[in-house]
């Protein structure tokens, strides 16, 4: 199943770089979606989540001569959009490492009685660094290497903002439910 997939995606992005629209409107429709709540679990507005998407599949056009294929088109894309969306918000991480916080464990349990609409909006009252690590550490289960990576941070530093990213929520949905 994998190889076919696989097949697929290779021609459709054949089928893009020959400038093929509509195999450029699939591409773009295949992952649009998935994209867009992305952007907008980063940037927190509407608009600006809207103009990362632009941005990003623009990107995507013009550089997809460059992708390798070493990750899947997803995290390809993916990738380009947090850059994009880090960019539209100005984010300036905290660059306090993980030995300056206390390393108690640090596991999130929510009630069972909060709705997502008090999660989504907890996590959207994040500050804008740690909710960029929270989403893709927790939501998207990128690696605290790969987050450092792409956010040109240290680990040390990804952990950290996971570790305040979960106590300001812990914090939130306490105040918000109790």
């Amino acid at each position: 199943m994998a190889i076919k997939n696989k097949a697929k995606e290779s021609y459709l992005i054949g089928q893009c770089l020959k400038n093929n629209r509509q195999a450029q409107k699939k591409l773009y429709d295949q992952y649009k979606d998935a994209m867009y709540t992305l952007a907008f679990r980063i940037t927190a507005r509407h608009q600006d989540a809207e103009d990362v998407l632009q941005e990003t599949f623009i990107q995507v056009f013009l550089n997809l001569s460059t992708f390798r294929g070493k990750s899947s088109l997803g995290a390809w894309i993916k990738t380009i959009l947090i850059r994009n969306a880090i960019r539209q918000t100005k984010i300036v991480i905290n660059h306090r490492e993980l030995n300056e916080i206390n390393q108690k464990d640090q596991s999130l349990s929510i009630d069972e009685n909060l709705t997502g609409y008090y999660i989504e909006n907890a996590i959207l009252k994040l500050d804008p660094g740690y909710r960029t690590v929270f989403i893709m550490a927790e939501i998207e289960g990128y690696k605290h290497r790969e987050i450092s990576q792409i956010l040109d941070i240290s680990v040390g530093t990804s952990k950290s903002q996971l570790y305040h990213a979960k106590d300001q929520l812990r914090k939130t949905l306490e105040s918000a439910y109790y």
